[in-house]
């Protein structure tokens, strides 16, 4: 037979196998029949019963458990799929959809990929993001979709929930003879949110007002139930959350110098307790709830306490849970002032995964070296986009940049931070889409940075409201967060927390805008509160809520809150009326009120928001007052930092104070034009974003010049909490200024040079 013959008869052979395959479908009207592994696997037989309300929910179908003829069939095999956690989605030629894990947790994780796919959210329960109902669902024979994580344990910190979560917890979900329960009804809710958003690791509310995690009856159980990996904050160590527990089981003070032995049998009688649970087991120890170590004052006392300790508490984890203590999960997380005592020499064991910070507001304060990179234990992140402390709270709105969290967890990702991923989000609910946007990263980095930042949040949209609302909600979330970038809610008055001078850091007082600065602010939130209305009277009744929570709530607040601060600020000076300060109050009041009351799902968010978290004076209607001076404004001219040129240049799209930074990479030069000089030197404001050196000691400096001329040199990192550093986080700025000569008429060249790492310029000023 001639080989063009034999080709003939193979392509009718695949043809017919063509036709013959079925796609997977599913039907209204007809139950969905699912196999799955016989042995008890809780995280997926949690998973299934998510999936089940699912189905229920967009087909009004019921999942059917059965041992063969599946139109689903949910399997583990680690030879089909290599990467622990990934997962394989494919329809063969029967028309039936093989889930395949490369373990339980990969298998939930496809599974919950299908209600992905149904068009379910992850928020469809934490947002009342009500699924739509569907007549049928289809995907052809042969689709496949392969994936798997890119950072190993990824997860979310509740904190400062004082005033959301803890309230809202005790009042609706564990409501009870006890103080502030965050139990196991409401644990489960948080878990399965967890598992929709792809995520494997969870440290627990920690403050006072809460009843500790493994105080409550039922949250490690729920804990097993979803597959969720316990953790501790850095002032938490051994699973012990030392605010409240130290209390009730410790004695003496908790002082690993003085009191030793009481101290490590706090630590032990809780690892014995969880031995067989899945812990993160936090090592190393500061003082209770978020203070300073006690005992020791010098760093060189610190590092041999620290020393004593992580070399203690690992016995105790080879003694109770595996002899063989490079098995078991570990972090040491150098935040605050450990950072200090871990850079004067503490040696931390190779296995143990080292947690960097950022520093509380967006900006990672350590880069690990190669030498740290190539660590067993590898490296991980604690980030924050809900934040409690000094210089000023920002616990209200979510309105962190997603672009600066991009920006950031992108630079941790490319120096080797991929062993655990911990978001600080508060109570969850001001920062829905921060979360995903983290978490997202952590599962799919290449697939996150192949889209942009930007695209996520616009696919973000386009799932929850449709693609009409999406394109106009876009550029409206985009300047939202730009002018939270500028200047957060929270921080509008001026006010600082936690300051030795609480009589001036409590006054309100006037930020150093011009009046026309003040009017383009006011009108641009006027228009955002404006589109955000119209936009919101075409979505579907059951998106109401979720509209209202993830959307008209934030932008609207934010809109009222710059009204009343800054129609204030106006007023002080006799150009405004202070009546309008105080309707712009009130409608803060109605619209937490209403967030509170809900729309249509009948108070399920009552006690959640908060318009005042920890009472601080900005939070406050503002009382009139006689009227004052105003401040003297620096006038300058801007330049357009797009306008910028050279090689290696990197842009930051959406990122930065116009919505627009670029990165010039070490030794590479930037170059603009100024416009004509109007005097014989020039006076030029730089401004960067306050990130940290990513070298360490090296600083963050540029070099400055006018036409060849000879550069001026300028280093702008800041150490410690300094009241530079305040500054700069409250602003998102790092600026310094430079007066160069130049001759009077010429259009000089500025060039700006960077000589380190970690050099991101936001905006360039000419001072008039």
């Amino acid at each position: 037979m001639c080989k063009r013959k034999i080709f003939s008869l193979l392509l009718l052979a695949v043809s017919t196998v063509s036709l013959a395959a079925t796609p997977f479908t599913i039907v209204s009207g007809k139950a969905v029949r699912l196999s799955m592994p016989q042995h008890r696997l809780p995280v997926l037989e949690s998973a299934v019963a998510m999936f089940g309300g699912d189905v229920e929910a967009v087909f009004g179908d019921t999942l059917e458990l059965v041992a063969d003829n599946a139109d689903i069939d949910v399997r583990i095999d680690t030879a089909v799929v290599k990467s622990p956690q990934g997962f394989r989605l494919h329809v063969d030629d029967s028309g039936c959809l093989n889930v395949t894990g490369h373990d339980s947790h990969g298998a939930a994780y496809g599974l919950l990929e299908v209600s992905r796919l149904f068009g379910v959210s992850p928020w469809e329960w934490w947002a009342d993001a009500t699924p739509q109902k569907r007549a049928s669902f289809e995907l052809p024979a042969g689709y496949t979709d392969s994936q798997a994580p890119s950072v190993e344990y990824r997860g979310i910190f509740i904190n400062d929930e004082d005033w959301g979560l803890m309230p809202w917890s005790s009042m609706t979900m564990e409501p009870g003879n006890l103080r502030g329960v965050i139990g196991p009804k409401t644990n489960e809710k948080i878990f399965q949110l967890l598992l929709r958003l792809r995520a494997n690791y969870y440290w627990p509310a920690m403050h006072e007002v809460t009843e500790p995690f493994f105080l409550t009856p039922g949250n490690r159980e729920m804990a097993a139930r979803y597959g969720i990996y316990i953790g501790g904050s850095h002032c938490e160590p051994m699973a012990s959350s030392t605010a409240v527990e130290w209390g009730r089981r410790g004695k003496g003070d908790y002082d690993y110098v003085n009191n030793s032995d009481s101290v490590l049998k706090f630590w032990e009688d809780r690892v014995r307790d969880v031995a067989g649970q899945e812990i993160v087991y936090t090592l190393g120890m500061r003082g209770v709830h978020d203070g300073a170590m006690n005992g020791a004052k010098t760093v060189d006392e610190q590092k041999a306490v620290l020393s004593r300790a992580i070399a203690d508490q690992r016995e105790l984890i080879a003694r109770y849970v595996d002899a063989d203590v490079t098995k078991v999960p570990q972090v040491f997380i150098p935040y605050k002032e450990v950072l200090d005592v871990y850079r004067a020499g503490l040696d931390v064991p190779d296995d143990v995964t080292l947690m960097w910070c950022d520093d509380n507001y967006g900006y990672i304060r350590h880069f690990p070296t190669p030498d740290e990179q190539a660590r067993s234990g590898g490296n991980g992140i604690y980030y924050h986009v809900s934040y409690w402390g000094r210089p000023h709270d920002y616990l209200w709105l979510g309105t962190f940049s997603p672009y600066l969290l991009y920006q950031q967890m992108s630079e941790a990702y490319r120096h080797g931070i991929r062993k655990m991923w911990v978001l600080n989000v508060g109570d969850i609910k001001p920062a829905e889409y921060q979360t995903e946007l983290f978490l997202d990263m952590a599962w799919d980095m290449d697939g996150v940075s192949e889209q942009g930042p930007r695209e996520h949040l616009h696919k973000f949209l386009v799932r929850e409201f449709g693609t009409r609302e999406a394109d106009r909600l876009l550029p409206v979330m985009d300047e939202h967060y730009r002018l939270a970038f500028i200047r957060k809610p929270e921080f509008l008055g001026n006010t600082r927390t936690e300051e030795r001078d609480r009589q001036r850091w409590n006054t309100v007082s006037d930020l150093p805008w011009s009046d026309d600065y003040v009017a383009g602010r006011l009108a641009a939130y006027r228009g955002l509160s404006d589109t955000v209305e119209v936009v919101g009277r075409e979505i579907p009744a059951g998106r109401r809520d979720e509209y209202f929570q993830l959307v008209k709530y934030p932008v609207q607040a934010a809109a009222q809150m710059n009204r009343k601060m800054l129609t204030g600020q106006l007023a002080r000076h006799g150009k405004a009326d202070w009546a309008a300060s105080r309707v712009a109050y009130d409608s803060i009041v109605a619209l937490t009120e209403t967030y509170n009351k809900g729309i249509a799902n009948h108070g399920k968010w009552h006690g959640m928001m908060d318009m005042r978290p920890r009472k601080l004076p900005v939070f406050n209607p503002l009382a009139p007052v006689p009227q004052c001076d105003a401040p003297s404004v620096v006038l300058t001219r801007q330049i357009d930092v797009r306008t910028l040129f050279g090689d290696s240049l990197v842009a930051h799209p959406g990122l930065g104070r116009a919505g627009y930074s670029v990165e010039i990479p070490r030794g590479a030069a930037a170059t603009c034009s100024l416009g004509p000089a109007g005097a014989d030197s020039v006076t030029v404001i730089l401004s960067f974003l306050p990130n940290h050196p990513i070298v360490e000691g090296e600083g963050l400096k540029v070099a400055v010049s006018l036409d060849g001329s000879a550069p001026v040199v300028a280093d702008y990192s800041t150490q410690g909490r300094s009241e530079e550093w305040k500054e700069n986080v409250l602003n998102n700025r790092a600026t310094r200024r430079f007066t160069l000569p130049c001759p009077q008429g010429r259009k000089p060249t500025l060039t700006i040079t960077a000589l380190t790492d970690g050099i991101i310029l936001d905006s360039i000023e000419v001072v008039e």
